[in-house]
């Protein structure tokens, strides 16, 4: 995997942009983007995720972190929490 160094203003950006992107698009009933914890896990007892939950944040971050989901590996834990998703957000996203 080639490295990509990230500035630590890039990375919060992502984080809370992704946030409030699971925010308004999961069924995150009473949940507000500040309340999600950033290393907490997103599925079971977590955030309560679910398998079309982990389906949806794959399209949010095609949509709009421009990731190819292709590229995206099997059982990688970049589902683990916000804090993993926005780390492979800012190092796999195209660069301008």
């Amino acid at each position: 995997m080639e490295s990509v160094e990230t500035k630590p203003a890039d990375f919060e950006i992502v984080r809370e942009k992704l946030k409030e992107l699971m925010v308004a698009n999961l069924s995150l009933e009473g949940v507000t983007a500040t309340q999600i914890e950033n290393d907490a896990p997103l599925f079971g007892d977590g955030l309560g995720l679910d398998s079309l939950d982990a389906v949806e944040i794959v399209v949010l971050m095609q949509r709009n972190f421009q990731i190819d989901v292709r590229k995206i590996e099997k059982g990688s834990g970049i589902f683990r929490s916000i804090n993993t998703l926005t780390a492979y957000i800012c190092e796999h996203r195209p660069r301008p």
